[in-house]
């Protein structure tokens, strides 16, 4: 069969060891080159050796006595040197030569059983702004802290190696390499053990559409960029082009390279409707195999999820059922529903949300849009997913998109009221979906979240940001003179979570309310099991002024258990079947100081009743 349909070489790219432990074998595949040689840097000197060729574009090259931390690169025929393509460590930046790094991945996973998708709370952080450092070993102090919280896994932005020393990671050019102003991939393995060490998964957001614009050498080496294809972030890569194949494979081997060689409990696929592939197995069905082959190997759950604007069904349907098989996919129509409704923005994606019974549809259907038209896209947008697991759609209210690719990259908390925000919150954990929080979303952060990068080349910087600027609509916000500038060091400061709670009233009752919401998620059944719930929309009556809109959830498989959120800026009567029911939890922040008539719900109240006392 092998004569009869020839196949190429296939190697996996970088530096691994041989039989001999102090041995190395450089790989790379550069079809682009007619000779490759490795440039070694030992104590100052530079030594080069002539690599072999392999066929099919492959170089090979082997040396004794390599350890961590020796610098190499890779000489082209007319002495262009440029770093490995699947380097794994750039402790000298993007242009400089790499070095060698062995992961050491043995036992790291043994005693730990991972986190499983229906207990997933995801909690997104990125790894620069979340503490004052701004690195791996600098986070792991606060790891307790989300414990407490009831967070299961931390979700941290890219961390493949970026231009300069601020981004927010989708800039990544070395995508095997971890970013060395964070504490390269030492640091990244001292962060997931500590995780794992107290209970919590890590996943990786990993960019697969397309690489930054500086210190972009692959297209040197081979036909790594598609000719059909373009992202509005650059090239896209080329999945099902001619010699697609070593591109498909690097790919491949790099989300496996996150699981297998660091230990991540789940990676998170950026934009996944601009990776293009009209191949008969597209990409994402064949990453999530070889993901999955790992994690059965290592005898845990690894989850992959993809973020995508598309609402399709067949991303996370089985491959029996024509699907891709993802373990999930992010949902943002319950963001907008809620953000456009609490804030009565209409602008861009927003036009299409902002009416209560949105809310009903999403927690009805999992989606607003499964085949309606949409106003914004003047195209119809989604189709059925209510037959699949509410735990395989990722939602939020805020998360870094959504609050960065603001003008002023301002969070909810700087929007809307204190009980609107509670509210927002609520929503999203009584819901049957898995919920993702922003860093500092849960104690109310009002530090800004604005887009900023650090180019070396400093006219790609005047490029962003006016790439940053033409984006806004606003006339009044562009010429407020407010707007960041993202290549500014003040724009990256000012993104650094303050971690202040216990001497504001509002931001420790927010927390508090957070971590009451997430305990009840693990302990009440009808949160713990993800059911759907039937949920409608009813007019309240109201003491003066139009009739209170209400959302109202009840489950087939608890009779007992109702939420009641009041979604006016009225007071709305409690309906008289719920009179006599107890209640569980109420987000109305003046509980505690003031005598509430138990019969009305207030403005953005959110309330959980039961008639079973043995609930609580």
């Amino acid at each position: 069969m092998s004569d009869l349909f020839p196949a190429p070489t296939d190697l996996p790219q970088g530096v691994f060891r041989t039989g001999d432990t102090k041995e190395a074998e450089w790989r790379v595949w550069a079809p682009h080159a007619d000779s490759l040689s490795l440039v070694l840097w030992r104590d100052g000197r530079e030594r080069v050796l002539p690599m072999q060729d392999a066929g099919d574009g492959y170089f090979i090259c082997r040396e004794q006595k390599v350890e961590d931390g020796l610098r190499y690169a890779y000489r082209f025929p007319a002495g262009v040197t440029r770093p490995d393509p699947a380097s794994r460590w750039q402790p000298d930046g993007i242009h400089a030569p790499s070095a060698v790094f062995f992961p050491k991945s043995d036992g790291f996973t043994e005693s730990w059983p991972g986190v499983s998708l229906r207990e997933l709370v995801i909690y997104e952080l990125h790894v620069g702004t979340f503490t004052t450092a701004g690195t791996f070993d600098a986070i792991i102090p606060r790891l307790e802290q989300l414990v407490d919280l009831g967070v299961t896994a931390i979700e941290l932005l890219p961390v493949a190696q970026f231009p300069g020393e601020r981004n927010w990671g989708y800039d990544g050019v070395h995508l095997f390499a971890v970013q060395n102003s964070y504490g390269g991939p030492q640091g990244l393995v001292r962060l997931i053990e500590a995780a794992h060490r107290v209970g919590l998964g890590v996943i990786l957001d990993v960019v697969y559409n397309h690489l930054g614009p500086e210190g972009n050498y692959i297209g040197e080496f081979g036909p790594y960029y598609s000719n059909c294809y373009r992202t509005p972030w650059g090239n896209a890569l080329n999945y099902d082009g001619p010699d697609s194949g070593p591109v498909r494979r690097f790919v491949i081997d790099n989300a496996v390279s996150w699981v297998r060689d660091f230990g991540f409990d789940g990676l998170r696929l950026d934009a996944i409707q601009t990776i293009y592939d009209l191949s008969a197995k597209h990409l994402l069905a064949e990453l999530q195999e070889s993901v999955q082959a790992v994690a059965r190997e290592q005898h845990r759950p690894v989850h992959v999820i993809g973020e995508t604007n598309q609402n399709d069904s067949r991303l996370i349907q089985s491959p029996e059922r024509g699907g891709y098989g993802l373990d999930g996919i992010w949902a943002d129509d319950l963001h907008h529903s809620i953000h456009a409704l609490l804030t009565g923005e209409k602008d861009s994606y927003y036009v299409d949300f902002g009416q209560a019974e949105h809310i009903a549809k999403i927690f009805n259907d999992s989606l607003a849009f499964d085949g309606q038209y949409s106003r914004y896209r003047r195209s119809r947008r989604g189709n059925r997913v209510d037959m699949i697991d509410c735990e395989k759609f990722v939602v939020c209210i805020q998360n870094h998109d959504q609050v960065g690719n603001r003008a002023l990259g301002d969070r909810l908390s700087t929007l809307v009221s204190e009980e609107q925000l509670r509210l927002a919150a609520a929503l999203m954990l009584v819901s049957p979906f898995t919920p993702l929080l922003f860093m500092g979303e849960e104690y109310g952060e009002t530090a800004p979240f604005p887009f900023f990068c650090s180019y070396l080349d400093a006219s790609i910087n005047r490029a962003v940001r006016r790439g940053r600027l033409d984006d806004i609509k606003d006339s009044r916000i562009r010429r407020s003179g407010k707007i960041p500038i993202p290549a500014a060091q003040e724009t990256f400061e000012s993104a650094k979570l303050n971690w202040n709670w216990d001497d504001n009233r509002s931001r420790k009752n927010l927390r508090l309310l957070y971590q009451e919401l997430l305990k009840a998620r693990k302990s009440w059944p009808v949160l713990r099991e993800h059911l759907r719930p039937t949920a409608k929309i009813i007019q309240s009556p109201t003491p003066d002024g139009p009739a209170a809109k209400m959302l109202q959830l009840t489950y087939e498989r608890a009779e007992g258990f109702v939420v009641l959120a009041n979604l006016s800026a009225s007071s709305g009567q409690l309906p008289t079947e719920f009179s006599a029911y107890a209640q569980l939890l109420s987000t109305s922040s003046e509980v505690e100081v003031v005598a509430i008539d138990s019969s009305m719900l207030r403005p953005f109240e959110l309330r959980v009743l039961t008639k079973d006392t043995a609930v609580r």
